[in-house]
Parts: structure tokens; sequence; C-alpha cells
């Protein structure tokens, strides 16, 4: 029996983060995840999941260590971001508006990941629990026991950074308020013939966006959104015919190119009904989960880091108990309005996109060509989405 006084559930991008971030309160913590991420070469193959980090997400990827890590393996920073429906309806963001050298970077998950495992390394008060899986989580009389396969730990406080079917949060019994999407998604990695772009863009069509995400080196990842029978029935296409159907679907930016690699998944809105319970929170994917329409679905989860963290550490700092469930209510007051109004926000804009009903289609393309015209506007929301 080992005895920590967090073990985190999880050890993606959100988990790794918010051990590294716990790291400096002299707190014992537990990191328990599945899989270690795969070591880096630059001969690798891109890799199909990505995320657009925010400026804000950079920021703790620096303040805990990991984002010289990034930068040393690869990452792709962006300057513009476009969207449009209707020709001449675009609305493009460019950093210089901003006065910031870019809008943010597009990343591959696994990076993120495993420079964050890079940092978690060198702390001495972090342990990591890897290939072991969870066979039971109890409540004691003041914190969990955690079965492992080959071992037993102890905790004041218990983390689920373990996903959208996560099992702290089923364990405690918290409830989500969740539906799926009439929408799929596919992701499919091309090499350009075309130098590096420093753009990502987003066309809105009857069926679903149509999106490029730039990556290093001549490479690009593309997002199709569509119904899921379409989505499946472009999963089971030769890459070369896979290609035909990107170049009849997809708007005439991309010149010559050739694909790589695709995978799909389904789109899920998830929202738990509260982020703690006694002894118990959950954070990232395991709270939330969202359209990935504006990619902010990771932001959000090292949003969530940061907030916890931080009354962890105040709590701590200030001889408090750390662990209370007034402390984590501290957590979910900073996190849950906020989560639910980007979640809202994202639905808003999947439903009024996914209507072409004539009067709303000239509605939403008439509000496209005003916002591009408003630099205030236009300022104040990427303000928001990189996190400032």
């Amino acid at each position: 029996m080992q005895q920590f006084d967090v073990v985190i559930v999880g050890g993606g991008m959100v988990g790794g983060a918010l051990a590294c971030a716990l790291a400096p309160t002299g707190l014992k913590v537990a990191v328990i995840e599945k899989t270690k991420p795969l070591n880096y070469s630059p001969e690798q193959a891109m890799d199909l999941r990505v995320s657009a980090i925010s400026v804000a997400s950079e920021q703790l990827l620096a303040q805990v260590g990991a984002w010289p890590h990034v930068l040393k393996m690869r990452s792709c920073p962006y300057r513009y971001l476009e969207t449009w429906e209707a020709p001449n309806s675009n609305l493009l963001f460019d950093s210089q508006n901003m006065n910031r050298e870019y809008l943010g970077h597009i990343v591959e998950n696994r990076l993120i990941q495993l420079a964050l495992w890079q940092q978690l390394e060198q702390f001495d008060n972090i342990e990591l629990f890897v290939g072991e899986s969870i066979t039971a989580l109890n409540a004691l009389a003041d914190g969990y026991q955690v079965d492992l396969s080959q071992q037993q730990l102890t905790c004041k406080l218990l983390i689920g950074a373990d996903g959208a079917n996560s099992m702290v949060r089923q364990v405690a019994n918290i409830g989500v308020t969740a539906w799926d999407y009439a929408q799929h998604a596919m992701l499919i990695n091309i090499t350009t013939s075309a130098p590096q772009q420093d753009i990502t863009w987003q066309q809105f069509t009857a069926s679903g966006p149509r999106a490029l995400l730039p990556l290093s080196g001549n490479k690009a990842s593309l997002v199709w959104y569509d119904k899921p029978e379409k989505i499946k029935a472009l999963a089971n296409l030769p890459l070369d015919a896979l290609k035909q159907q990107v170049i009849d679907n997809f708007p005439q930016r991309l010149g010559e190119f050739s694909v790589d690699a695709c995978g799909s998944f389904p789109l899920t809105r998830r929202h738990a009904q509260q982020y703690f319970k006694r002894n118990l929170c959950v954070v990232g994917d395991a709270a939330h989960t969202i359209n990935p329409l504006a990619g902010q679905g990771v932001n959000l989860g090292f949003k969530d880091v940061v907030a916890l963290s931080q009354v962890i550490s105040s709590a701590t700092e200030q001889g408090q108990c750390w662990w209370s469930e007034e402390t984590l209510a501290k957590y979910e007051q900073a996190r849950r309005g906020d989560n639910l109004l980007m979640q809202s926000a994202m639905d808003l804009f999947y439903l009024s996109f996914s209507n072409e009903r004539l009067p709303l289609k000239l509605l939403r393309n008439t509000a496209l060509k005003v916002a591009g015209k408003s630099s205030w506007g236009k300022n104040k929301v990427m303000k928001y989405a990189m996190g400032l």
C-alpha cells in the first residue's frame, strides 16, 4: 500500500499538465496511465490527432517547463485564421492586429503528452504508474483507495483526467448532460507541394465544415465534418480515391497534394453535472467535451488545470485543507460557467450553420461580413479564443 496526496487517473495532455502544475506544491502525486507515449524521432509520420494550442495554453506549458520540449520536436505556428460560407463573406483574423507574432500553434497530441512526461520525470514528488489497469476505486473515510493490477494506492484527493468515458466520474456517480451531434469528423493528413502555410481556415457547407490545420514541413491536417454514413463511406476508400473526394469537396486552396493517412470519430457533447464530490474531482474531457468546430477542446482542459492547481496551491500556502469540498468548489465555480458558455456557443454555431433555410443563410453570411469589418469585435473574439 503506497500513500499519496493526489492520484491522477489519466496521464494524457490534461492529466500530465496538472501533475506538472502541482509539483511545486510539494504534494506527493501519482499519475496512472495505461500507455506511455511513443518517443519522438523526426522521420516519424505525423499523428492524426492534433490540437490548436492557444496562447494561454502555451503559457501554461511554458510555466510547467514542457513547452521547450515541444519546440525541440514539431509544432506549427499560425498567424491567420479564416472562416467563411458564401463567397465574399470571409472573416479573417490576423495576429498582427492583436500585436502578436502568431495566434497559436498546431501540435500533435502525442508530442504535447510526451513533452509533459519528459518534464514529469524530473520531479521527485511525482510517480508514474504505466501499464497497470485499475481494478477498483473505493472511497475511504478521508480519501480513496486505488487498486491496481499489481499494487494498491491511497490518496486524499482522486482526480479523474481519464477522458470522456471517465471511470472516476462514473464511480463517483456524477451524472452528465450529453447528446451526439448528427455529424462525424474525418481527419486526413496530407503532404503538399506548396511551402508551409501560416493560416488555418474553415469553410461551412450544407453538409458540414471543411477545415485545414497547417502542420510542420509540407504537411497539413484536413478535417471533414459530415453525416455519419458519409464519413464511414469515405473511411472505406483507398487513399487515391479519398484524394479525389477531397479535390471535389474542399476549397481549391490545397494545390497539388497526396493523402498520407486518415481516421474518423463521432462528435459528442458531454458536461458533468458537477465537477467534484468529497475527496474527488474531474478535469478536461472527464468533465466536458465540446464540438471541435473552434478547436477549443484541450484548451478548456488546460484552463481547468490552471484553476484547480491555483486553488490547491493557494490552500497549501495558507495551511488550509487543500482537498476539502470548499476548496474544490472554488475550482468548479471558476470553470463550470466558462466551459458551459463555450459549449453553448459551439452548439449555436453548429445549429446555425447546419440549417439551410434561405433567410437564416442570408442572415449568417451578412453577420460574417459585418463581423469582418469590425476590428473591435474580431479582437474581442480572438482574445477570448487565445485565452487572453
